[in-house]
């Protein structure tokens, strides 16, 4: 895009340029480090796995479904040539036979529900109190300067976690409509031998033990695929790479109608990156390169799906915790007149959207693709290679490992049910999402991302995440954030409880706003002297990419050397009690954060606090904005 490539003063961390052996990103600037490479591995070998669905219990909390939720340490195979790794993950209680656990080890059990229909989880931290990658922890609590969030001035540098703690966790439900207590924020966190965060908050105190957190979601989204995962302070990063993640689906009942496959035929993808030694075990590299070495889907090392003649619908998430990917679907040359298959998106992070045909597409870390891929006129026995090109891990510049191969579609299995009676997608009329108004009296948010010292930490406003909040919202108003980013890396930027819509982006001449920013804030941060970002665009506002036009969002792409412009519509967050549930609802002022969701960035301080605010609330209004 315009503006992406040009020469600005900041530098990505890790980013050393053509001459560097290896790339630092989350770790040292040492280039003679031995980096750990995944053994050759046989491609399309093993079936790609499908996460097993949690059964609730409607019994505990009237009205509610409940689940309980243990965090585990286990082992899981990635491959058929790999020996077995030890791995985290989440294990759901079943109700129906409480000796058999639902799970797989690795990753978590996806949680199924309506629309409208609430859940109650318990959430117990029985993981070791030694982190499976505790060299990280080690290396954070030394201080190292490109691991440990080191504040710009004049604030002062804090540790994310303290010195007797090794290993805590917290579950975010990503995505979600949520009040703050079951938001999952990092300051919630809490230890497998119950040391507590400082914001740590449970529902129902009286059913939890000092390793428990029961949270309660309203699931008052539209049909979409969210999901769950680790938000631990100061580690989020080694706790989802060592497998705490998983799927939640919200379900429409009107959505039978549309005709879209179902059962077997929707197959959920997740994506990530992993290292592996030759044991098979984990190699966590982020502290010496930018990304990993191998794909990995729903747990598995170059899976294969076998697949029948019809269409089927594959809900994509990127759930690595740097690499962003670009897709496509690659058919041998004789089956087609172009070299890939072409699919249609129905869906993006918060819901359906009008279908676009598209040949590729990116995926940034946390965001979500809803697609309709037809293999109908694919020849029995066709192999359809689902490849990732042309997308460095630190987008779009890096030079982490290159992955081109990812998973294969194999057409195989015999047409089942007399046919496929699916919507075509042509003819597909799908609930889509509604324009958001911009008027003139929106109120306009800045958020900069900024890096004060080449490898080192990046933060948001200059202001480091321990900082108290300092900007305020007005309950129930609209708001567009702009997000500031002079550097040569692109940044998917999450907000919590809200969806947006992407409204532009535009081209900054980075060098020059870099500079003057620098200027204002070792001038004393005077309001009156900030930097006008109007004197620094360099061209005309560019429409959203056509995947984001008119879609629920998230999580943005902010693309280098540019201004990436977001709507949200209402900042109100749920008000009701859930489930009946004491304390369950929210109260204001109510405090959320936002984040880069490159997971080493945001433990390297790249989020903030946000407040919302009622009409006689102390501070509001206030924040960087206009």
């Amino acid at each position: 895009m315009a503006g992406a490539m040009g020469g600005a003063a900041m530098l990505p961390r890790g980013f050393l340029g053509a001459q560097a052996n290896a790339s630092p990103a989350h770790g040292t600037d040492s280039t003679d480090t031995a980096i750990p490479h995944t053994p050759p591995l046989e491609k399309f070998v093993d079936p790609l796995p499908r996460p097993m669905t949690a059964i609730p219990d409607p019994s505990v909390y009237p009205g509610a479904d409940y689940y309980e939720f243990t965090m585990r340490q286990g082992s899981w195979s990635f491959h058929r040539d790999l020996g077995p790794a030890t791995v985290w993950g989440y294990w759901a209680k079943n109700p129906h036979n409480p000796h058999k656990p639902i799970g797989m080890g690795y990753l978590g059990p996806t949680i199924s529900v309506n629309n409208d229909h609430p859940t109650v989880v318990k959430y117990r931290n029985k993981l070791p109190t030694t982190h499976l990658f505790q060299f990280v922890i080690d290396e954070i609590r030394k201080g190292n300067p490109q691991l440990t969030p080191t504040a710009p001035p004049p604030y002062e540098s804090k540790q994310p976690f303290p010195s007797n703690v090794n290993v805590w966790n917290v579950v975010h439900q990503h995505g979600g409509f949520t009040p703050p207590q079951s938001d999952g924020m990092p300051l919630h966190s809490y230890s497998p031998d119950g040391i507590h965060a400082e914001s740590y908050t449970t529902l129902d105190p009286s059913r939890t033990k000092p390793n428990e957190a029961v949270c309660a979601y309203t699931n008052h989204e539209r049909s979409s695929m969210l999901w769950y995962h680790d938000h631990g302070m100061g580690m989020t990063s080694v706790n989802v790479y060592a497998g705490l993640a998983g799927l939640y689906f919200i379900r429409d009942p009107a959505d039978d109608r549309l005709g879209l496959p179902q059962g077997e035929f929707e197959v959920p993808l997740i994506l990530q990156d992993r290292t592996f030694n030759a044991d098979g075990s984990l190699a966590y590299t982020m502290t010496l390169q930018q990304g990993e070495d191998t794909p990995v889907v729903n747990g598995k090392a170059y899976p294969f799906l076998a697949v029948e003649p019809r269409r089927y619908r594959l809900r994509v998430l990127n759930a690595s915790n740097e690499r962003f990917w670009r897709l496509m679907f690659s058919v041998p040359e004789d089956v087609l007149p172009q070299p890939t298959l072409p699919f249609w998106l129905i869906g993006t992070d918060g819901g359906f959207r009008a279908p676009l045909h598209m040949l590729n597409f990116l995926i940034s870390p946390a965001e979500r693709y809803d697609l309709l891929v037809d293999f109908s006129k694919m020849p029995m026995g066709t192999k359809i290679k689902l490849m990732n090109y042309n997308a460095p891990v630190h987008f779009p510049g890096g030079d982490g490992p290159e992955i081109s191969d990812v998973m294969e579609f194999h057409v195989t299995k015999p047409l089942s049910g007399g046919g496929d009676r699916t919507t075509p997608p042509r003819e597909l009329e799908l609930p889509t999402a509604r324009p958001i108004e911009v008027t003139p009296h929106t109120r306009r948010r800045e958020w900069v991302l900024y890096q004060h010292q080449l490898f080192g930490t990046m933060t948001l406003n200059a202001v480091p995440f321990m900082e108290p909040s300092q900007d305020f919202i007005k309950v129930g108003s609209s708001e567009i954030w702009e997000y500031i980013n002079p550097n040569h890396d692109a940044h998917p930027m999450h907000v919590h409880l809200v969806n947006f819509q992407v409204l532009n982006r535009q081209p900054i001449d980075a060098a020059g706003y870099q500079e003057d920013y620098e200027k204002w804030l070792y001038g004393g941060r005077k309001p009156e002297n900030r930097p006008v970002l109007a004197n620094y665009l360099t061209g005309p506002p560019i429409p959203p990419d056509p995947d984001e036009a008119l879609s629920d969002k998230d999580t943005v792409r902010s693309y280098p050397e540019t201004v990436t412009r977001i709507i949200i519509q209402e900042f109100t967050p749920p008000t009701g009690e859930i489930a009946s549930i004491p304390g369950s609802a929210t109260e204001l002022p109510a405090e959320y954060v936002h984040h880069c969701h490159i997971l080493e960035h945001e433990d390297d301080d790249l989020m903030r606090p946000w407040t919302i605010v009622g009409d006689g609330d102390h501070g509001q209004g206030q924040g960087h904005g206009r």
